[in-house]
């Protein structure tokens, strides 16, 4: 984690955070099961950013130097005791149980191919950050690592239609209804790449404001930031495509997510030698990884959407036409709300490009059956959600 740095203050209990993350996420699913997504919100979207939030201001007038690590600890445990109290309720607390290390250990063996796909997922957006440390200093990582959080938000959309996604598809596939899992993973394909791309604009245009709100040397990640950004949205198609491909194609799956981190590392090497070659500045540099994810991420996207097509035989790409009129005119508003003064062009010129962008998509790009969808009642949606019998026992994700 610290390869250019010693290790002087409380960074060896970090670690210790992956059991309340691990757990956490645990229990978070099992309530998913049920169709409680509410709980997810509460502890992932509000206790866990509150609580990091607000420990990190009290801890700024006390300790400057573990502040931050003691923030995040903190909000870690919040986000747990945020899904333990929902998770005993919905399930109670278990009697009589004790651990049946065969049925574990099948449980396990079985589902390595979707734990490892999972894992490259995370990896992905973790190896940039490590080859950035092995050839530049500290402060480029740091510079790096705030863009690439700032980069994390379009991500987070493509979880929010998990809860719908998943059970869907289960659905059809037991009942071997392969055109409408390829419908569903289209047309949710094209609602995460809209999101995605929205936002991207609304964060990329006034990447400078952006950035510049942590602080004035950290605007020198604008480049890196709008990769990372235009990396989400190419990501988004096999987001979406590996939602189907868990249960119909798990180790081929498996095998296009490895390849492609083997790519990302690779390309990452090779453009930062290339740009020292030619003595490029150094934060140009220092955006071969990104500009290696976004490429790596395109090989995932198009390989995965093609193996699933070829199982379903039905096409799955969400891409539609009008996202690109849409990104024109958010692209026409963004740039002209970066003639306004930094904090109007953020206060002002964000929603706008939101605005502006959503606008067209939603007249030009949506369909009768997606607006249909949106006017759904909670009733609907629920039932919708519902998994036919014996589907969760066929695959556990």
């Amino acid at each position: 984690m610290f390869p250019n740095s010693e290790l002087t203050g409380l960074e060896w209990l970090l670690p210790i955070t992956i059991i309340a993350l691990a757990w956490s996420d645990i229990m978070l699913a099992a309530l998913a099961y049920r169709n409680d997504v509410t709980s997810t919100v509460r502890a992932r979207a509000i206790v866990e950013p509150i609580t990091i939030s607000a420990a990190a201001l009290a801890w700024a007038f006390i300790s400057t130097r573990d502040g931050l690590i003691i923030s995040y600890v903190l909000s870690m445990v919040a986000a747990l005791a945020a899904s333990i109290i929902p998770f005993v309720r919905s399930y109670g607390i278990p009697h009589g149980w004790r651990p049946d290390p065969s049925t574990l250990w099948r449980m396990a063996r079985r589902n390595v191919p979707v734990a490892a796909a999972d894992a490259v997922e995370w990896g992905s957006r973790r190896i940039d950050i490590a080859v950035l440390g092995l050839f530049f200093a500290p402060k480029v990582v740091g510079i790096y690592y705030v863009a690439q959080n700032v980069a994390s938000l379009p991500a987070k959309l493509k979880t929010s239609f998990d809860p719908i996604l998943g059970p869907v598809i289960a659905r059809n596939l037991k009942e071997h209804n392969h055109a409408a899992v390829a419908k569903q993973v289209r047309q949710v394909g094209f609602w995460v790449i809209g999101a995605q791309l929205g936002v991207a604009l609304a964060l990329a245009i006034p990447g400078e404001a952006v950035m510049g709100l942590v602080g004035p040397t950290f605007v020198a990640g604008t480049a890196a930031l709008a990769f990372l950004l235009a990396a989400e949205v190419v990501a988004a198609m096999a987001a979406v495509s590996e939602a189907a491909l868990i249960y119909v194609a798990r180790h081929r799956n498996m095998l296009i997510s490895l390849l492609m981190l083997a790519l990302e590392a690779g390309l990452a090497i090779v453009l930062i030698l290339g740009m020292r070659r030619y003595d490029l500045p150094v934060m140009y540099q220092a955006t071969g990884p990104a500009i290696a994810l976004m490429l790596a991420l395109g090989f995932a996207a198009v390989a995965k959407s093609r193996l699933l097509c070829g199982i379903l035989g039905a096409r799955v790409n969400g891409w539609r036409w009008p996202l690109v009129w849409a990104a024109a005119a958010g692209t026409v508003v963004g740039v002209l709300a970066t003639y306004l003064p930094e904090w109007a062009e953020l206060l002002f010129g964000i929603p706008a490009i939101l605005l502006a962008f959503g606008a067209v998509l939603w007249t030009k790009g949506f369909k009768a059956e997606d607006r249909e969808l949106f006017r759904m009642k909670k009733a609907d949606i629920e039932e919708l959600q519902v998994p036919a019998p014996g589907t969760t026992g066929d695959v556990i994700r």
